[in-house]
């Protein structure tokens, strides 16, 4: 590899590192029984809340 390359190579790779730091986090992802639980406890407390 030359070194004109390998320059260019370093630098796309610091360019794409710090884009990615700039870029919206997609949300974490959440399984299906956490999201049902997470479901179930905002239901018992908005019946809660209004009864």
């Amino acid at each position: 590899m030359n070194r004109r390359k390998k320059i260019n190579q370093l630098l796309k790779a610091h360019a794409k590192k710090a884009s990615a730091k700039l870029a919206p986090r997609k949300p974490k992802y959440i399984c299906k029984a956490d999201r049902l639980k997470l479901e179930a406890e905002a239901g018992e407390t908005a019946v809660g809340a209004n009864g």
